[in-house]
């Protein structure tokens, strides 16, 4: 990759830097537009209650179609929307960073508000595993960001090494303990609480969230994605698709060959065609999650190539709507659980009891699409997401928000 590195100059802080729509890249919004099609098909199976669980962690009693919703969803999804979030989260730190640098500020003062924003994500997080969804992904995001203060300033050639160097943790630790992790849970539905269904989920959440960051943390999982996303800002492979064509086909190509090859296991498993023994089980999640990896940074690439490929059509129609919810992801991500959990949950209105997976990735198809109307709502009425107003009001104060 070529890259630009950052430079640690001085200066004060001032205010955040704002860029317009029109100065915008559209490939990192249209990649996490799609990221969260993903999110929403791979969250949708923890909210489903009511059915027995088999000894892989899917639900019992799935029709034949169910099977092959499920093979798919393992197939292609099924641990790879966080990999793709892991890389634009650290290409978004980056671009933070960058903007930052540029306008004269010191790598302390980056750092600074780099942590302050994490802390408030890590915070958000907190709250809507206890509320609404113990199965957020805020929060452990908002860990690597204090995590991953060290690596803004630093040189194109200590990345490279701190990359290669969170690579063999997690390929020889990481992955392994989470995979002994996932397995062990039973394939990682809810746990089983006695409680009345709010207060349980109130519990469960108060509980994972914590325990789950500590995971991820120990883990590993998401410090090699996080550099990947700086180095790709750095490169300008997703801002600038155009100049990186030949190396954004080469790496979604491979990244789509090793998706498939490394979850195929673990979806012949879900289409019920293999009953293998509880270790080879274990294997066969380990190299799913380290297949994941590279196709995160694969089906990056591809969205990259979708936005060059959509470029003549700038931000309207499809683009634009995808483009829409990828400027206010995280709104679109918390209003996913605002509209799945209440509707599927025991604690809600319950429809997810005995649901089939072919109907609830219907559901969180049908989710993602009103995420989709919204976003589309607010940006014809030149409104940024609300989560987005308050993250950078707590993040930069009142008056510079």
């Amino acid at each position: 990759m070529s890259t630009a590195t950052p430079l640690a100059t001085t200066g004060p802080p001032g205010p955040p830097v704002s860029i317009s729509k029109g100065e915008r890249s559209l490939a990192p919004d249209i990649a996490r537009g799609g990221m969260l099609l993903f999110i929403a098909l791979a969250n949708v199976p923890i909210h489903l209650w009511g059915m027995g669980v088999d000894a892989y962690g899917h639900n019992t009693g799935q029709s034949g179609a169910d099977h092959v919703a499920l093979f798919i969803e393992q197939l292609v999804i099924a641990e790879r929307s966080r990999p793709m979030f892991a890389v634009l989260y650290g290409f978004g730190i980056a671009i933070m960073a960058s903007r930052m640098f540029a306008r004269g500020m010191d790598a302390k003062g980056v750092r600074r508000i780099i942590r302050r924003r994490s802390s408030w994500l890590l915070l958000f997080g907190f709250i809507h595993a206890v509320f609404l969804f113990w199965g957020d992904i805020l929060a452990p995001y908002g860990a690597t960001g204090l995590i991953a203060l060290a690596f803004v300033h630093l040189s194109d050639k200590a990345l490279k090494r701190w990359l290669w160097g969170s690579i063999a943790y997690v390929v020889l630790i990481g992955n392994v303990l989470m995979a002994f992790l996932f397995t062990s849970g039973g394939g990682g539905g809810a746990p089983e609480v006695e409680l009345p269904p709010y207060l349980a989920q109130m519990v469960l959440g108060a509980v994972v969230s914590p325990v789950g960051v500590l995971g991820l943390v120990i883990s590993g999982s998401f410090f090699p994605l996080v550099i990947a996303g700086m180095m790709l800002h750095r490169a300008g492979w997703i801002e600038h698709p155009e100049a990186h064509l030949p190396q954004l086909k080469r790496v979604f190509a491979s990244g789509m060959a090793v998706n498939v090859l490394s979850s195929l296991p673990v979806a012949l498993i879900a289409l019920g065609a293999w009953e293998p023994a509880h270790g080879l089980w274990v294997a066969s999640v380990y190299l799913t999650l380290l297949g994941g990896l590279y196709a995160g940074i694969g089906y990056i690439c591809g969205f990259a190539l979708l936005a060059h490929k959509l470029r003549g059509y700038g931000r309207r129609g499809v683009p634009g709507a995808l483009a829409a919810v990828g400027e206010r992801s995280l709104t679109s991500y918390l209003l996913q659980s605002f509209i799945m959990a209440p509707l599927l949950t025991a604690w809600g209105l319950g429809l997810g009891e005995d649901l089939g997976y072919l109907g609830a990735f219907g559901v969180a198809f049908g989710t993602w699409l009103a995420t989709v109307a919204v976003a589309v709502a607010l940006d014809k009425a030149g409104k940024r997401g609300p989560f987005e107003v308050l993250l950078r009001r707590l993040t930069y104060g009142p008056k510079r928000s």
